[in-house]
Formats: structure tokens, C-alpha cells, sequence
């Protein structure tokens, strides 16, 4: 089992794209201890080397879901800045969600299409009610239905009909792609800050990152 988990710092300052890629070790060295895997499947950096504005990650086992449950919401990293030593902020906040990537396409078969024929009206309508040329195509795994009366022969209208079905599925399986990559971006406005789900705390070693000097250190030049 595998799940992909979206984490961004949002709109807020390069403190957050620092703050992203701390929790991402974090939460990397977490799922070790788990017994998971993690692939950062795709990245957008920061201003700052070792910095993210956004990460998406696969998180495959067995309890991915949870594991990534306990890492979705509002987090924070609770560290003093290293880029500015004016600030007495010390809370960064990241957003994590869940996410579709890879939404499913459906596999046209004729053998999932019943085909009825049936009698229409208009033009020429006499003819066709007395032969039954008119088809009735219903798609069963996806509920679509198409009827087509425009040729004077059923196996011509058949044909027709099963044009209609593959295109207007593979419409509906463009619109959920869409769809589902438009729920990523959304995730990206969707930070709150303040009341955190989980709250990251720096080791000694970890707290500034490499080619930045901590605030004391700054003050001693």
C-alpha cells in the first residue's frame, strides 16, 4: 500500500520553506523507524539550499495510512530563524494533506456495452420505428448511456454508439485527472497557522541549516 502526501509551506516566508525541509527529515527518519519507505516523488525548492516550498511524498507499506495520518494536518517547526536574528518568531508552519496522483483510467471493453435496438421519431421516423435501426448503447461499469439514430442501418448506428461511449469516457476520466490535480494546488492556500497537529522541535545539531550561521553567531561578527 502506498500514499502520497503533499506538504507545502504555503505562502508564508523562507522560514517555511527552511522549516519544510527540516520536517521532511523528520518525518523520512520517522518512517524508518516504521518500517516504511519514503520516495520524494516530486519537488519545488526554496530560495535557500536544503529549503522547500513544496515536497510530495510516496509513503509505501503496510501502514502507510496511518503513518501518513499522523503526519497530515497543520505542522509546526518550533526553532528561533537563521536568516533573521530581528524576528522573535520561533513557530514555522507547514501544511501536509493526502493526495490523488495517479487517478484511474477505465479500459474500454465492447464486452462492458449492452446494445438495444430501439425505434426513434423526426426525420424519415416511420421507416426507422418499423425496422428498429436505432441503438441504445449502455456502458455498465460507468452508467453511460448514448442512443444514436442518425443512420438508417443498426450497424451503422452501432458503430456510431460506440464512438460516443469511448469519447465521452475518456472525457470523464480527463475531467477527474483535472480534477484531482486541481485539489493539489488547493492545498497549497490551505495553511493555517496556529494550532498545530504536530510539533517538530530541532536537535542541536540540525538547527541551522549548512551556509547559515546561527543568530549568536551572527551577532559575534
Amino acid at each position: 500500500m502506498s500514499v502520497h502526501l503533499l506538504m507545502s509551506a504555503g505562502r508564508g516566508p523562507q522560514e517555511c520553506a527552511w522549516a519544510l525541509g527540516r520536517l521532511l527529515c523528520r518525518l523520512e527518519a520517522d518512517a524508518v523507524r516504521h518500517r516504511l519507505r519514503t520516495r520524494r516523488v516530486e519537488t519545488v525548492s526554496g530560495d535557500r539550499p536544503d529549503t522547500y516550498r513544496s515536497v510530495l511524498v510516496e509513503i509505501a507499506g503496510p501502514d502507510a495510512a496511518s503513518f501518513a495520518a499522523s503526519w497530515t494536518g497543520t505542522l509546526c517547526w518550533q526553532a528561533a530563524s537563521p536568516y533573521r536574528t530581528s524576528t522573535g518568531r520561533k513557530n514555522w508552519y507547514v501544511t501536509a494533506r493526502p493526495v490523488r496522483v495517479d487517478t484511474p483510467r477505465t479500459v474500454f471493453s465492447e464486452a462492458d456495452v449492452d446494445m438495444v435496438a430501439c425505434r426513434t421519431g423526426g426525420p424519415g421516423g416511420q421507416h426507422r420505428n418499423k425496422a428498429s435501426t436505432a441503438v441504445r448503447a449502455t456502458h455498465r461499469p460507468s452508467g453511460i448511456v448514448v442512443v444514436v439514430d442518425t443512420e438508417r442501418q443498426f450497424s451503422l448506428n452501432r458503430r456510431i454508439a460506440l464512438r460516443l461511449l469511448r469519447q465521452r469516457i475518456e472525457r470523464d476520466d480527463e475531467a477527474l485527472a483535472h480534477a484531482a490535480a486541481t485539489a493539489r494546488w488547493h492545498v497549497h492556500d490551505e495553511l493555517v497557522r496556529g494550532n498545530p497537529t504536530r510539533v517538530e522541535r530541532p536537535e542541536t545539531s540540525d538547527q541551522h541549516p549548512a551556509g547559515t550561521r546561527s543568530p549568536r553567531q551572527q551577532r559575534r561578527r
